[in-house]
């Protein structure tokens, strides 16, 4: 498996590599917090951002399909949100973030909204992310 991280910078490749042997199932983590990253390393559309933003399940939904093809992973999870403070919108408040779940075909994206400052977020995107990936693996999702 194989995650690519936006406002959360790493802490789920973190997380996922607290475990030993982790390398067992975990290929990497690419973190894309700017849209050219987003564009050049996961291939994300940049028509896709001009039309839905960088937190957007759109851009959530490419996000984990290009991590997947990236790292030629089973499954991958893929963040995308605002962590605060500042950077919010009327449309978009602090602690919106799309988290997308894919096996490289099929991809799941839940909207969330997480309350607290700018590491409660951060640390609730990682759990959050991590249970839905554990959910869609298991077949839950």
């Amino acid at each position: 498996m194989c995650c690519a991280e936006s406002c959360t910078g790493g802490l789920i490749g973190a997380a996922m590599t607290d475990m030993a042997g982790s390398s067992e199932y975990f290929l990497g983590s690419a973190v894309t917090y700017s849209n050219e990253a987003k564009m050049k390393l996961l291939g994300v559309r940049e028509q896709t951002l001009a039309d839905h933003g960088a937190v957007s399940e759109e851009t959530a939904s490419e996000m984990a399909l290009g991590a997947a093809a990236l790292f030629g992973a089973d499954y991958s999870v893929a963040v995308t949100g605002i962590a605060g403070p500042g950077g919010e919108t009327p449309t978009k408040p602090v602690g919106l973030v799309y988290i997308a779940v894919s096996d490289g075909s099929r991809v799941v994206v839940t909207k969330n909204n997480f309350e607290g400052g700018r590491q409660q977020v951060r640390d609730s995107t990682v759990m959050e992310a991590c249970g839905l990936l554990k959910d869609f693996i298991e077949g839950i999702l």
